[in-house]
């Protein structure tokens, strides 16, 4: 086997995810070239992993067809020459350019409609009993004839590099912003699902204001996207704008952000890609879980603690609370993600 090609996930946190799958098919076909298509929202994940030796962009959106686009990657990846393709998402769309470009090989589980477009498949697990999301990629490694059958159901840690790049440049951002790099907590508001996903900034405010009455040397960072740059001011007002808490939401690239996480003393999210990133790169962490479940989603490390009250009626992975209460987030109070930091160190 020679060249590999992987069709990457869209969200930030199925993209940690699908890096065992990678090292594993590095691990069996340690002469192949892994390259991964994928969207630049997630591309810097796949610069982080060791065993790409490609990643190539583009701006592949979200339910659109972009037909003419697909062709022409589809065009320029034929030139490859790949013998296998992992296409790591369900749709149809997804199926079409290794489909397109001649890729002998085209692996994904049963989609939309892509009967042919894959031509090794596997079926989907049932919405009950779903395998945690790092297993059901790893199953995909087991569906060439010649490969060695893995043990899909033992839980694999994905594992992300910091680039050098990254390191300097945030480095440089918090010399500019005087802030100890041996200090720094990183909190997370933010969820891109929505509402149900997402610990109160009351909550996180709180929490702050603790944080830095027990270590007024400490500094925090609210990190997220340009789309939780709200929530981080609101936490700042909480907090009367108190200088050792920055507002980094939308202000840092995701390359940036994974170095961030890296060196900071802690982590403290949302269920959201960076908890994933978090326990990718084995920082403590503290991960918040409302309407989703742990069970399928879990930040794999161990130095990831993980709350969730599992009440009655979660997860219902509804964007917006069916009861109207979102009690299991706010019922989770700031003195119990405390008392969790607290007892990481």
């Amino acid at each position: 086997m020679n060249r590999i090609l992987i069709i990457a996930p869209n969200w930030i946190g199925d993209a940690v995810m699908s890096q065992p799958l990678i090292a594993h098919l590095k691990a069996i076909y340690p002469q192949s070239q892994i390259d991964v298509l994928a969207s630049p929202w997630v591309a810097p994940i796949y610069r982080a992993c060791s065993e790409v030796h490609q990643v190539i962009e583009a701006r592949l959106e979200h339910r659109q067809l972009q037909w003419g686009l697909r062709k022409q990657l589809a065009k320029q990846l034929e030139l490859n020459q790949y013998t296998t393709c992992y296409v790591l998402p369900n749709s149809l769309k997804s199926a079409l350019i290794p489909w397109l470009a001649n890729i002998p090989f085209r692996i994904g589980y049963r989609g939309e409609m892509r009967f042919g477009l894959i031509n090794l498949t596997l079926d989907n697990p049932s919405k009950v009993n779903r395998p945690p999301m790092v297993n059901h990629y790893l199953a995909l490694a087991n569906s060439l004839e010649h490969s060695q059958e893995i043990d899909t159901n033992k839980p694999v840690d994905p594992k992300l590099n910091i680039s050098p790049v990254a390191k300097e440049s945030i480095s440089a951002k918090l010399q500019a912003a005087v802030i100890n790099e041996n200090l720094i907590y990183v909190l997370c508001p933010g969820a891109e699902y929505g509402a149900t996903k997402r610990w109160p900034t009351d909550h996180f405010a709180s929490l702050a204001q603790q944080l830095i009455a027990n270590q007024p040397d400490a500094h925090m960072i609210l990190l997220g996207s340009k789309g939780d740059y709200a929530l981080g001011e609101h936490i700042k007002a909480e907090v009367n704008n108190d200088s050792r808490i920055h507002n980094w939401c939308g202000k840092t690239s995701l390359d940036e952000a994974i170095a961030l996480i890296g060196v900071s003393k802690m982590l403290v999210s949302n269920d959201s890609g960076l908890m994933h990133i978090g326990a990718a790169l084995k920082v403590s962490q503290v991960a918040i879980f409302g309407s989703s479940d742990p069970r399928h989603t879990p930040p794999l490390s161990e130095k990831a603690k993980v709350l969730w009250l599992n009440l009655p009626c979660s997860p219902c992975h509804k964007r917006e609370c069916p009861l109207g209460h979102l009690k299991c987030l706010k019922d989770i109070l700031p003195i119990t993600v405390l008392g969790a930091i607290q007892t990481s160190h």
